[in-house]
């Protein structure tokens, strides 16, 4: 089932400033040192909001009524689906390479109509250090203000984290996720506190887990929680008591419907922040028990992804996981404004590179900022990785998934 959200009052969601702006060169709220305070967070896991449902939403929910239809429209007329996926954008130093990447995002929508992007998806790590509400203005809602389109997102760890003498805006000891929650989780597309002035309302996404059904493509989003390193999303068997297994649940059941609807032309895409593979010399290494999860999900299931993305790590990395005839990217896109991390400071890495039998690393950018733009058309699957130069059109890395027999082809 895909629900349509029917916005209080007769709200509309809002996007783009009316006029183009100067791009910022300070933020308003000066992003103080967190060193002392990460001695304080609050360690291990924590408990994950419930969504309000977990039905599939679709454009209309995050459009609204007229112009999600005319989206859907247009996209039909089109024969494909264009849309952008970032990660790690909450810059703590300043703007500059936030808006190297929302300004290089905006451009793409120049294009002609039928070359337009529907939305923009992120991976999380919406806000640094610990997804404070004071700092949504500078690291996000001013970042994308000439964003036309939607903004969906799933939380990074940086936006769940909490520590001890942390308050919220109620003065009461802060909650995980309250900021995003109120961003992103929102009962109606309201202005809130945090966007100070702008007009993009709040994302009516139904949990900070939750499935996206576009025409020519799913989008199955997972929250990895708060640790730096793993990612995860179950009790693990019953070792994390303040976990339960609701995420492993809501994956089996969107893919068994996937599964059910027996549609070869819809491209299917899992997002989760903590990558499953990622080159370990970088410091956030991958999340081999998470992975597993997913793995036992589809495989009860019976279904699989034709790509499974993520941030975490600061820089670009592309693996092939190649198994029982699939080829599937697994791709890490976690340079889109906060960091740009080298995988190695003492020596250069080469590609492709065998992790495995059944993995290779394929490519990596670890020194520029950039983003995704995915193509959707019935038949492939494209992942183009972008850095952020404005006079460069032409992606810097891509790969292409025949959606029918999950093979590769050649770019």
């Amino acid at each position: 089932m895909t629900k349509k959200l029917h916005h209080q009052n007769g709200q509309e969601p809002a996007f783009a400033e009316a006029r183009p702006t100067s791009d910022p060169t300070k933020f308003k709220q000066p992003h103080l040192s967190d060193n002392q305070l990460y001695k304080l967070i609050n360690s291990g896991v924590q408990p994950v909001p419930e969504p309000a449902h977990t039905d599939a939403i679709d454009l209309i929910t995050i459009w609204g009524q007229s112009r999600g239809r005319e989206e859907e429209s247009r996209i039909e007329k089109a024969g494909k689906i264009i849309f952008h996926m970032v990660g790690d954008t909450g810059s703590t130093h300043g703007p500059k390479h936030q808006n190297e990447v929302a300004d290089k995002l905006v451009l793409d929508f120049d294009d002609p109509e039928s070359d337009r992007p529907s939305f923009l998806f992120h991976a999380g790590d919406v806000v640094y250090s610990f997804g404070e509400g004071k700092y949504y203005y500078d690291q996000f809602y001013e970042q994308y203000r000439d964003y036309p389109a939607p903004i969906t997102a799933i939380p990074g760890n940086h936006d769940g984290l909490i520590y001890k003498g942390d308050l919220g805006l109620d003065g009461k000891p802060a909650k995980s996720l309250a900021a995003f929650l109120r961003n992103f989780v929102a009962n109606a597309p309201v202005p809130t506190d945090e966007a100070g002035g702008l007009v993009r309302t709040a994302m009516t996404q139904p949990g900070v887990y939750f499935c996206l059904d576009a025409p020519y493509v799913t989008i199955i989003g997972l929250y990895s929680n708060v640790l730096e390193d793993p990612g995860v999303i179950s009790s693990q068997g019953g070792k994390i008591s303040v976990l339960n297994d609701d995420q492993l649940i809501f994956l089996q059941k969107h893919l068994t419907r996937l599964k059910d609807l027996k549609d070869t032309s819809r491209a299917v895409i899992i997002a989760v922040h903590h990558p499953p593979y990622a080159y370990s010399d970088s410091g956030h290494a991958g999340s081999p028990l998470m992975l597993a999860d997913i793995d036992k999900s589809c495989a009860e299931a019976s279904f699989w992804p034709h790509a499974i993305i993520s941030g975490h790590a600061h820089n670009y990395q592309r693996f092939t996981r190649t198994k029982d005839n699939r080829d599937t990217p697994f791709i890490v896109c976690g340079n889109s404004g906060h960091n740009a991390q080298l995988l190695s400071k003492t020596k250069t890495i080469r590609t492709p590179m065998n992790v495995s039998d059944e993995v290779t690393f394929e490519n990596y950018d670890d020194k520029n900022y950039g983003y995704l733009r995915l193509i959707c058309d019935g038949k492939t699957l494209r992942i183009e990785y972008h850095d952020s130069n404005p006079d460069q059109k032409s992606e810097s890395d891509a790969v292409t998934v025949n959606l029918k027999d999950y093979t590769m082809i050649a770019n």
